[in-house]
């Protein structure tokens, strides 16, 4: 049992706690401006994964939160001229 407990805390720690963000983005009109948005994104320290549709408006981000937070990937979003708003952050 005990060697079960340091597992998961060796996992915790090299695999850090990934979450996922979903994000409403403004001002998106064509797919130069999901690719815009994407590129930003994934160039951030600490994201996983990032999918931008242009249809919902939205971004969805997996992130590991001991590397980034959620205002680093507004931030991202910002840098290439768009407002983003949170939706959702899950575990």
């Amino acid at each position: 049992m005990r060697k079960f407990f340091i597992g998961l805390l060796l996992a915790g720690v090299l695999f850090g706690a990934q979450k996922t963000a979903i994000i409403e983005v403004e001002g998106m009109t064509c797919p130069l401006c999901t690719s815009a948005i994407k590129q930003s994104l994934r160039t951030t320290p600490g994201v996983i994964k990032a999918k931008v549709i242009l249809s919902t408006k939205k971004a969805t981000v997996v992130f590991d939160d001991t590397k980034t937070d959620v205002s680093k990937l507004l931030h991202a979003i910002e840098v290439v001229g768009y407002k983003g708003k949170v939706v959702e952050v899950v575990k």
